[in-house]
Protein backbone atom coordinates (compact mmCIF):
# COMPACT_ATOMS: atom_id res chain seq x y z
CA UNK A 1 0.00 0.00 0.00
CA UNK A 2 1.45 3.43 -1.34
CA UNK A 3 0.66 6.22 1.84
CA UNK A 4 1.03 9.09 -0.95
CA UNK A 5 0.60 8.50 -4.49
CA UNK A 6 1.76 11.22 -7.51
CA UNK A 7 1.87 13.95 -4.68
CA UNK A 8 3.49 17.02 -6.08
CA UNK A 9 3.84 20.64 -4.33
CA UNK A 10 5.42 23.50 -4.14
CA UNK A 11 5.30 25.61 -0.81
CA UNK A 12 5.26 29.30 -1.22
CA UNK A 13 7.74 31.01 0.50
CA UNK A 14 6.74 33.21 3.72
CA UNK A 15 3.19 31.64 3.93
CA UNK A 16 1.77 29.27 6.23
CA UNK A 17 0.22 25.84 4.45
CA UNK A 18 -1.56 23.73 7.00
CA UNK A 19 -1.94 19.79 6.04
CA UNK A 20 -5.15 18.31 6.99
CA UNK A 21 -6.90 15.04 5.95
CA UNK A 22 -8.79 11.89 7.82
CA UNK A 23 -6.78 9.50 9.27
CA UNK A 24 -4.32 7.38 7.19
CA UNK A 25 -4.56 10.14 4.30
CA UNK A 26 -0.58 10.61 4.07
CA UNK A 27 -0.31 14.32 5.76
CA UNK A 28 2.00 12.76 8.50
CA UNK A 29 4.33 10.65 5.47
CA UNK A 30 3.97 13.97 3.48
CA UNK A 31 5.35 16.40 6.32
CA UNK A 32 8.32 13.96 6.74
CA UNK A 33 9.40 13.49 3.46
CA UNK A 34 9.15 16.85 3.03
CA UNK A 35 11.56 17.49 6.27
CA UNK A 36 13.78 14.82 5.17
CA UNK A 37 13.18 12.63 7.69
CA UNK A 38 11.68 9.67 5.21
CA UNK A 39 12.64 9.19 1.58
CA UNK A 40 10.35 9.23 -1.29
CA UNK A 41 10.65 5.37 -3.16
CA UNK A 42 10.08 7.88 -6.27
CA UNK A 43 10.33 11.70 -6.69
CA UNK A 44 12.86 14.68 -5.76
CA UNK A 45 12.45 16.63 -2.82
CA UNK A 46 14.20 20.41 -2.82
CA UNK A 47 15.13 22.88 0.08
CA UNK A 48 16.84 25.55 -0.52
CA UNK A 49 17.61 24.96 -4.27
CA UNK A 50 19.33 20.88 -2.91
CA UNK A 51 17.73 17.91 -3.61
CA UNK A 52 17.92 16.19 -0.94
CA UNK A 53 17.00 12.48 -2.09
CA UNK A 54 20.92 12.36 -3.26
CA UNK A 55 22.69 13.72 0.68
CA UNK A 56 24.03 11.00 2.51
CA UNK A 57 23.15 11.03 6.13
CA UNK A 58 26.22 13.83 7.07
CA UNK A 59 24.66 15.99 4.38
CA UNK A 60 21.41 15.58 5.34
CA UNK A 61 21.67 16.30 9.15
CA UNK A 62 23.72 19.34 7.91
CA UNK A 63 20.61 20.10 5.99
CA UNK A 64 17.82 20.17 8.30
CA UNK A 65 20.24 21.69 11.22
CA UNK A 66 21.02 25.27 8.72
CA UNK A 67 17.34 25.06 6.99
CA UNK A 68 14.54 23.25 9.28
CA UNK A 69 13.15 23.98 12.41
CA UNK A 70 10.66 21.11 13.90
CA UNK A 71 7.68 22.03 16.12
CA UNK A 72 6.06 18.40 18.18
CA UNK A 73 2.85 17.78 19.81
CA UNK A 74 4.53 16.16 22.90
CA UNK A 75 7.42 19.49 23.07
CA UNK A 76 10.21 17.08 22.87
CA UNK A 77 12.49 19.24 25.19
CA UNK A 78 15.73 18.30 26.86
CA UNK A 79 14.41 17.90 30.55
CA UNK A 80 17.49 18.74 32.23
CA UNK A 81 18.68 22.16 30.43
CA UNK A 82 16.52 25.22 31.09
CA UNK A 83 13.91 27.09 28.71
CA UNK A 84 16.39 28.78 27.18
CA UNK A 85 19.32 26.63 26.43
CA UNK A 86 16.84 24.33 25.29
CA UNK A 87 16.44 27.29 22.55
CA UNK A 88 19.89 27.97 21.90
CA UNK A 89 20.19 24.14 21.49
CA UNK A 90 20.41 23.77 17.81
CA UNK A 91 22.81 26.58 17.37
CA UNK A 92 25.21 24.90 20.03
CA UNK A 93 25.04 21.65 18.34
CA UNK A 94 25.86 23.20 15.19
CA UNK A 95 28.84 25.25 17.19
CA UNK A 96 27.62 28.51 16.62
CA UNK A 97 27.86 31.33 18.72
CA UNK A 98 23.55 32.11 19.82
CA UNK A 99 23.54 35.78 19.31
CA UNK A 100 22.35 37.11 22.42
CA UNK A 101 19.94 40.28 21.24
CA UNK A 102 17.85 37.77 18.84
CA UNK A 103 17.41 35.42 21.64
CA UNK A 104 16.60 38.34 23.32
CA UNK A 105 14.11 39.09 20.92
CA UNK A 106 12.73 35.37 20.59
CA UNK A 107 11.75 35.08 24.13
CA UNK A 108 9.63 38.25 24.72
CA UNK A 109 7.75 37.28 21.18
CA UNK A 110 6.56 34.01 22.16
CA UNK A 111 6.25 35.36 25.90
CA UNK A 112 8.96 33.51 27.82
CA UNK A 113 10.37 36.48 29.97
CA UNK A 114 10.84 35.39 32.99
CA UNK A 115 10.77 31.78 32.57
CA UNK A 116 13.97 31.08 30.84
CA UNK A 117 15.95 29.90 33.67
CA UNK A 118 13.19 27.10 34.31
CA UNK A 119 13.56 23.87 32.93
CA UNK A 120 10.57 21.47 31.13
CA UNK A 121 8.98 20.35 34.53
CA UNK A 122 8.97 23.65 35.95
CA UNK A 123 6.83 24.95 32.76
CA UNK A 124 2.68 24.50 31.58
CA UNK A 125 2.33 22.74 28.11
CA UNK A 126 1.55 25.96 26.75
CA UNK A 127 5.05 27.39 28.10
CA UNK A 128 6.72 24.01 26.87
CA UNK A 129 5.16 24.72 23.74
CA UNK A 130 6.33 28.13 23.56
CA UNK A 131 10.11 26.71 24.45
CA UNK A 132 9.79 24.05 21.52
CA UNK A 133 8.20 27.75 18.82
CA UNK A 134 11.44 29.71 20.10
CA UNK A 135 13.74 26.91 19.49
CA UNK A 136 12.16 26.18 16.43
CA UNK A 137 12.88 29.52 14.94
CA UNK A 138 16.30 30.29 16.60
CA UNK A 139 18.63 29.20 13.65
CA UNK A 140 16.12 31.28 10.97
CA UNK A 141 15.54 27.68 8.77
CA UNK A 142 14.06 28.36 5.41
CA UNK A 143 11.08 26.28 6.52
CA UNK A 144 9.51 24.92 9.87
CA UNK A 145 7.23 22.26 10.09
CA UNK A 146 4.96 21.94 12.96
CA UNK A 147 3.13 18.71 13.50
CA UNK A 148 -0.11 18.67 15.68
CA UNK A 149 1.53 21.64 17.96
CA UNK A 150 -1.68 22.52 19.70
CA UNK A 151 -2.80 18.69 19.97
CA UNK A 152 -1.54 17.92 23.35
CA UNK A 153 -3.13 21.72 25.10
CA UNK A 154 -6.53 23.15 25.97
CA UNK A 155 -8.33 25.17 24.01
CA UNK A 156 -7.50 28.81 25.18
CA UNK A 157 -3.58 28.02 25.04
CA UNK A 158 -4.05 26.64 21.54
CA UNK A 159 -5.38 29.83 20.67
CA UNK A 160 -2.27 31.64 21.77
CA UNK A 161 0.28 29.11 20.55
CA UNK A 162 -1.34 29.56 16.87
CA UNK A 163 -1.66 33.21 17.33
CA UNK A 164 2.36 32.72 17.98
CA UNK A 165 2.83 30.81 14.66
CA UNK A 166 0.61 33.48 12.87
CA UNK A 167 2.94 35.81 14.39
CA UNK A 168 6.41 34.02 12.68
CA UNK A 169 5.28 34.24 9.45
CA UNK A 170 3.40 37.47 9.95
CA UNK A 171 6.62 39.35 11.54
CA UNK A 172 9.55 36.98 10.31
CA UNK A 173 8.29 35.73 6.90
CA UNK A 174 8.77 32.55 8.28
CA UNK A 175 7.83 29.45 5.76
CA UNK A 176 5.64 27.21 7.97
CA UNK A 177 4.24 23.47 7.31
CA UNK A 178 1.86 22.74 9.54
CA UNK A 179 -0.09 19.24 10.06
CA UNK A 180 -3.00 19.73 12.19
CA UNK A 181 -6.83 17.91 12.14
CA UNK A 182 -8.15 21.00 14.14
CA UNK A 183 -10.24 23.61 11.79
CA UNK A 184 -9.37 26.15 13.92
CA UNK A 185 -6.00 25.78 13.93
CA UNK A 186 -6.24 25.62 10.17
CA UNK A 187 -7.88 28.69 9.85
CA UNK A 188 -4.29 30.50 10.61
CA UNK A 189 -3.05 29.62 7.47
CA UNK A 190 -2.52 31.24 4.04
CA UNK A 191 -3.13 27.62 2.40
CA UNK A 192 -4.81 24.52 3.51
CA UNK A 193 -3.76 21.13 1.51
CA UNK A 194 -6.77 18.38 2.23
CA UNK A 195 -5.18 14.95 1.78
CA UNK A 196 -7.27 11.28 1.19
CA UNK A 197 -5.95 8.09 -0.08
CA UNK A 198 -2.24 9.46 -0.66
CA UNK A 199 -3.47 12.66 -2.86
CA UNK A 200 -3.90 16.12 -2.51
CA UNK A 201 -7.47 16.12 -3.68
CA UNK A 202 -8.44 20.27 -2.33
CA UNK A 203 -6.11 23.12 -2.24
CA UNK A 204 -8.00 26.14 -1.08
CA UNK A 205 -6.74 29.83 0.28
CA UNK A 206 -7.49 31.14 3.61
CA UNK A 207 -10.59 30.37 4.71
CA UNK A 208 -12.76 29.72 8.03
CA UNK A 209 -12.98 26.98 10.58
CA UNK A 210 -16.48 25.91 9.33
CA UNK A 211 -15.47 26.66 5.42
CA UNK A 212 -12.63 24.30 6.65
CA UNK A 213 -14.85 21.70 8.51
CA UNK A 214 -17.00 21.65 5.32
CA UNK A 215 -14.18 20.87 2.95
CA UNK A 216 -12.44 18.33 5.17
CA UNK A 217 -16.39 16.42 5.57
CA UNK A 218 -16.27 16.51 1.55
CA UNK A 219 -12.92 15.55 1.45
CA UNK A 220 -13.39 12.44 4.16
CA UNK A 221 -16.71 11.36 2.52
CA UNK A 222 -15.76 11.11 -1.35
Amino acid sequence: MQALRGVSVDVTKGELTAVMGPSGSGKSTLMHILAGLDQPTTGDVWIADTEIGGLNDTQLTKLRREHIGFIFQFFNLLPMLTAKENIVLPLRIAGEKPDADWVEELTAAVGLGDRVSHRPSELSGGQQQRVAIARALVSKPTVMFADEPTGNLDSTTSGEILTLLRDSVSSYGQTTVMVTHEAQAAAIADRILFLADGLIVEDIGSSTAREILETLEAVTTR
